[in-house]
């Protein structure tokens, strides 16, 4: 017949252990050694049992007194009452069956995963349809299989914007759902266009004379250039409007097409030559007062009645 391991040598507890640190060695093997965890398993089927028997015995303050003094001789029914541990025993190992059926129960979804998909200004203004590439994360023995996605993106789309692809994240474990791969929008900067709301503003540079005498220029659009006419005596940092050529409209937010909306910027010349400067200079000799400057003029009146004041 085996001999008997010493009961606290079973729960690998120290001799002076408290019942609070008893109890949690003894739920800690039962969990690791209970028969539904490991079926057809003789070995843990012994060990479950070993630990139940050592838990009775200290679990229960008389018996577990009769044992530090006499050993097991001290709880085999011939030096006193057996143990009235195994009460406690079956409280805590029918808490383990419970918790291990919730556990069983419960399923845990699948983690989502990100990609960023990077677009020009003109992509997420008129709309578009990309193809992404993501590694597949339930490639199993080391393999890096990737997988292909077809994402389609609204016209008016916005940085931020997530686009869910349902059940693309990882496996969920004991069967639950797998989670999503979530494309988050980034709408990369323009160098001529930024966009309030569907309007979409950009400038555009004219020469002094242009403005003075009128125009007509490119305009960069989010489709395309476009004719402008700029009227004669425009001053600098003038807004025009050209209606229909921002933003489209979506069925799903409804709403009108936004505009695109110019700013004129007047540029004064440099580096002028000899001539240049020479006909400018009789353009200002000539023109005196005969030449409205409405700003000018606007400005020298208002300081005119300040100083009368």
């Amino acid at each position: 017949m085996a001999r008997k391991r010493d009961y606290y040598e079973v729960l690998g507890v120290d001799r002076k252990a408290d019942d609070v640190t008893i109890k949690k060695a003894f739920r800690e093997l039962a969990m690791r050694f209970h028969p539904d965890k490991n079926p057809d398993n003789k070995a843990s089927e012994e060990r479950f049992k070993e630990a139940n028997e050592a838990y009775a015995v200290l679990s229960d303050a008389k018996a577990r007194a009769r044992y530090d003094r006499y050993g097991h001789a001290g709880v085999d029914g011939t030096r006193g009452p057996a143990p009235q541990g195994f009460g406690a025993v079956v409280d805590v190992v029918e808490d383990i069956i419970s918790d291990i059926r919730r556990r069983r129960r419960e399923k845990k979804r699948g983690h989502d995963l990100r990609y960023t998909l990077e677009v020009s200004f003109e992509e997420a203004a008129l709309g578009c349809t990309k193809t992404i590439v993501v590694p597949d994360p339930r490639a199993s023995n080391g393999s890096t299989l990737e997988r292909e996605f077809v994402v389609k993106l609204a016209p008016g789309s916005k940085s931020g914007a997530v686009k869910r692809i349902k059940g693309e994240g990882e496996s969920g474990a004991g069967g639950a759902e797998p989670g999503d791969l979530n494309v988050i929008v980034r709408v990369q900067e323009h160098p001529l266009f930024t966009r309030e709301g569907n309007d979409v503003w950009c400038e555009v540079p004219i020469s002094f004379t242009q403005a003075a005498l009128g125009c007509v220029v490119d305009v960069p659009t989010v489709e395309g250039k476009v004719k402008m006419r700029v009227p004669d005596g425009t001053q600098s940092q003038r807004v025009f409007r050209i209606r229909g050529k921002g933003i489209p409209k979506t069925q799903a937010k409804g709403g009108a097409r936004g505009d695109q909306m110019v700013r004129v910027v007047a540029e004064t010349p440099v580096g002028l030559t000899a001539r240049q400067r020479e006909l400018l200079e009789e353009f200002a000799r000539v023109s005196g007062e005969s030449v409205a400057h409405p700003r000018k003029r606007g400005f020298l009146d208002q300081l005119r009645a300040l100083f009368k004041e």
